[in-house]
Formats: C-alpha cells, structure tokens, sequence
C-alpha cells in the first residue's frame, strides 16, 4: 500500500484507491526482489563435417558394400557349381556291367573329365573323374570297348556334357577285358599326356561323343 499525504481526507482516499488500481494492474516495472530469474535457453552446437571427411566416408562405405556384394556373388556361384558339379568316380551311365575287370582312370588335367565305354555301338558305362583326381570303374563286363573321353567345365547331368570350353577325344586302340577262374583284367588310362606314354588319342566330333 501506498501512503499519500493529502489536505483532505477524501483528497487521500482517491489518491490511496489510484494507487491501489496501478499496483493491482500490474503496472509497476521493476520486479518484486523474490522473483524467480530466468532461465536462459541451452547453447546449442551443431557439427559438420568438411568436404574431405564426407568424401572419404562415402568411398569407404561404397567399397564396404561393393566388398559385400562380391562375396555375395562369390557364394553364390560356388553354391551353384558345388551343387551341379558330380562328385569324383559318380558312374554317371551304366548299361552293361557286372563283370570284375577293373578301369582306373587318372585326370591330370586341370579340368574334370568325363569317361566313356563304348562296347559295339552301345555305351556301357561313363564315369566323372575330376580334376587332378583318380577314379576306378570295378565291374566292367567281358568284352572289347572303344574309350572315349570329354573334358571341360560347367558340366550338365541332362545333356552328360561340358557347356564350357569342352574337348572330346578317344582312344585309337581299344580294350579288352577278360576274366578267368584266376585273373581279370585291369587296365589304367592317364587322360593328360605322359612321358613315355603308350597310348594315342584323336579328337572327335562332338556329335559323335557318347553322351
């Protein structure tokens, strides 16, 4: 409240109840000593990073994901051939067999190969010899039989073919299996060149290859 000397006594009053209205409007400007100061707004910091860092950023994130989708791909073409590609010594056709003559074939190729018997004009048996690999056929029927023989890679069950960089070869002397009441006969193909080898091949014509 604010006191103000007056001559009168209703001079006073008015003056008192004036006083009175500018204190309850609000109109005093200087705040009470008790009151609250102000919380002042947070500082805040924004940081950016330069050309150079967001340049490198970014050629690390595009090789990380180039690095993955590779071995993505590489995966995949693994699974995919591991899953066509038949396993060393599969018989991949047998017609004519049953017999205890004996064929050990060694591939020193650096592709697999594919080996085929031919007895007549039928083929009797072929068998998948991979790579740097040994395969054995154990029961071969008495006869004679024509030895062809396919390398290549990407290899097909349903065509019994190479679909990739294939060669088709057989041997120019044939082989003759017998069997008595005390031996049968065993005989070993090497399909890469050998010192001192004793066998020779000729090319044939695909179409002429016993799949």
């Amino acid at each position: 409240m604010v006191i103000v000397r007056s001559p009168s006594g209703r001079a006073a009053l008015r003056t008192s109840a004036v006083a009175a209205v500018a204190l309850a409007g609000g109109l005093l400007t200087t705040p009470p000593a008790s009151a609250a100061p102000v919380a002042s707004a947070p500082a805040v910091t924004t940081v950016t990073p330069t050309a150079h860092q967001a340049a490198h950023q970014a050629a690390q994130q595009a090789a990380h994901q180039a690095a993955q989708q590779a071995a993505q791909q590489a995966a995949q073409q693994a699974a995919q051939q591991a899953a066509v590609r038949p396993r060393n010594g599969r018989i991949l056709y047998e017609r004519i067999s049953g017999g205890l003559g004996r064929l050990k074939i060694k591939n020193g190729t650096s592709r697999d190969g594919v080996v085929a018997l031919v007895k007549g004009k039928k083929k009797a048996i072929s068998i998948y010899v991979r790579a740097k690999s040994t395969a054995t056929i154990r029961d071969v029927r008495d006869g004679t039989y024509r030895i062809y023989f396919t390398t290549g890679t990407r290899f097909s069950v349903s065509k019994g073919r190479f679909t990739r960089a294939a060669s088709y070869q057989r041997f120019t002397s044939k082989l003759r299996f017998r069997t008595t009441s005390s031996t049968a006969t065993a005989w070993t193909l090497t399909l890469n060149p050998v010192k001192g080898g004793n066998a020779r091949t000729t090319y044939v014509n695909p179409k002429d290859f016993p799949a």
